[in-house]
């Protein structure tokens, strides 16, 4: 690939302090109130320097791990660009989940309060009906999952005759989840000309072709390395047999500094089984997966959030997307088969500079996955011994 060979880009590394504020970014008095509102006043990196590109119509790329304000990013100067226009869709935001559909719908509420701007989300797994009658009314910016959206736009329910805007959230997200042949099928129904903007963790080759495809003269803002994890997150590993992996993990919920876990399982029915483990065990935790219907997963994610429930256990299907706040362990249950979803997994832990852990439970047949991990991120991980648990210390039955 050229593209990001031949076109600017622009690699910022956190400082230590940052003293500028969102006032000196070029956003309009009506969006300052709302951020000032909402208790922020030192942007992040990835805002301090991709939201005046976008206010000067630049198709921006956007690199970064969760947790260091992506959405804000583009949602700012998004609200900025239209708050004054007419109620007809004229952005449309493409998210891979329900539930960051729902969270980036959210953040575009917030900062719009002040202007008459309107927004809705469409995503799967609930009536059409209602979504129907708000897109028919006029909505300027639609926040969607893109089959949902296909649905609408099928059922002439929305129309992108005024398109200006076009973000791709979680770009590398919708990507492993299928999703090129319907972000391909609705493009294709958009204007040529209009303003694209790509957020993604990672840009692996799949990312920079979608680019090359649908961005113009693109400027890239990179915040730290590709597949970097976040510098306040601590790694370790945990050798241990995988029949004991149930075992291990509520031995160390035993532990009171586990506050709010994040596990990671590979399957929909492991996630099952740990949850009844956790439960028989005294630990309050829910699964979350593909099979869970929408109340339960949103229900699943406010009692997490309000601390009710411990412990979420989730396949890397269903967190895709799942901005919370305040979680201070990410345990990989079962080690990624991808190095960079190793690295999304983490980035759910030591967000906005908090400090945070990630555990890794690994079997003797996933130490190849492992050593892949430690090569992509350039550094050994430590390894934990529990004894009675490493499978070097458990004896034969």
């Amino acid at each position: 690939m050229e593209l990001l060979k031949t076109e600017t880009e622009v690699e910022v590394q956190a400082p230590a302090a940052l003293t500028e504020t969102f006032d000196t970014l070029g956003l309009s008095a009506d969006v300052l109130r709302a951020v000032h509102d909402a208790g922020y006043r030192i942007p992040t990196p990835i805002q301090r320097e991709a939201i005046p590109l976008i206010l000067r119509g630049r198709d921006v790329i956007g690199l970064a791990q969760t947790g260091t304000g992506k959405t804000a990013a583009f949602t700012l100067p998004l609200v900025d660009q239209l708050r004054n226009g007419p109620h007809r869709t004229r952005a449309v935001v493409l998210t891979p989940t329900r539930e960051l559909c729902m969270q980036v719908e959210q953040s575009i509420r917030k900062y719009a309060q002040h202007s008459p701007l309107s927004a809705v989300a469409v995503y799967g797994g609930v009536p059409l009906e209602p979504q129907q009658k708000a897109l028919r009314l006029g909505a300027d910016v639609v926040v969607a999952t893109p089959g949902r959206l296909i649905d609408h736009l099928e059922r002439q329910n929305v129309v992108f005759d005024d398109l200006e805007i076009l973000v791709l959230d979680e770009a590398d997200r919708m990507l492993d989840m299928g999703f090129a042949p319907q972000i391909n099928r609705l493009v294709a129904e958009m204007p040529r000309y209009r303003q694209t903007l790509l957020f993604s963790a990672t840009m692996p080759p799949e990312v920079e072709v979608l680019a090359r495809k649908y961005l113009r003269k693109p400027v890239v803002v990179q915040i730290g390395r590709r597949s970097e994890a976040a510098e306040t997150v601590t790694h370790a590993v945990y050798p241990v047999p995988r029949e004991r992996k149930s075992a291990l993990l509520a031995h160390l919920l035993k532990d009171g500094e586990l506050d709010s876990v994040l596990v990671f399982v590979r399957t929909k029915i492991g996630a099952d089984r740990v949850v009844r483990h956790l439960n028989e065990q005294g630990i309050e935790a829910t699964a979350m997966h593909a099979d869970k219907t929408q109340v339960h997963r949103t229900n699943a994610i406010a009692d997490f959030k309000a601390g009710k429930i411990r412990v979420l256990v989730a396949t890397d299907i269903a967190q895709r997307g799942l901005d919370i706040s305040g979680i201070t362990h990410v345990i990989s249950y079962d080690v990624p088969q991808q190095p960079e979803d190793y690295v999304h997994r983490i980035g759910r832990t030591g967000r906005a500079s908090k400090e945070g852990d990630a555990f890794t439970f690994m079997a003797p047949d996933e130490i190849a996955m492992v050593r892949t991990i430690e090569a992509v991120m350039g550094k050994p991980i430590p390894r934990v011994s529990v004894p009675g648990y490493d499978f070097g210390t458990v004896a034969a039955d």
